[in-house]
């Protein structure tokens, strides 16, 4: 078996588990949709987490079942920026998070919620997909 080969039969075997958070079922499923199985050919298999609460998303990111989070900015009664922001102050190690930000001109929001990447409403499949894409891609190196 080439070098190749065995790159593209280990990361077929490993799978990376992505928290989505938002308290509407529809945005959750926009995003799994958006990503699939799989956002790209040189990242893990995805398994979805899905929390409506913010309570789920810290008992879920503090036990370490995530590999990386997709919260949604306009989530309530927490915004995804806040508790992004909340995690990545309170957790060692935090895990990549991509925030879903209202409008492209609250993108100086994501950076103070300390976000490691953002996309805007409306959701663009393809920019969603990437997003979790390069946040995967981050982990493996």
């Amino acid at each position: 078996m080439s070098a190749t080969q065995a790159t593209s039969a280990e990361q077929d075997t490993r799978t990376l588990t992505v928290l989505v958070y938002s308290d509407n079922v529809d945005t959750r499923t926009q995003v799994r949709m958006a990503v699939g199985r799989r956002p790209a050919v040189d990242v893990p298999r995805v398994e979805w987490l899905e929390c409506a609460t913010p309570a789920a998303v810290i008992e879920a990111m503090d036990a370490g079942r995530a590999d990386l989070a997709v919260l949604d900015g306009e989530a309530s009664p927490l915004g995804g920026m806040g508790l992004c922001r909340q995690l990545k102050s309170e957790l060692f190690n935090c895990p990549p998070i991509l925030v879903l930000t209202g409008r492209p001109q609250d993108s100086w929001l994501a950076a103070w919620s300390l976000a490691d990447n953002a996309v805007s409403h409306p959701l663009d499949p393809a920019g969603v997909a990437e997003a979790v894409a390069d946040l995967a891609r981050r982990l493996q190196a």
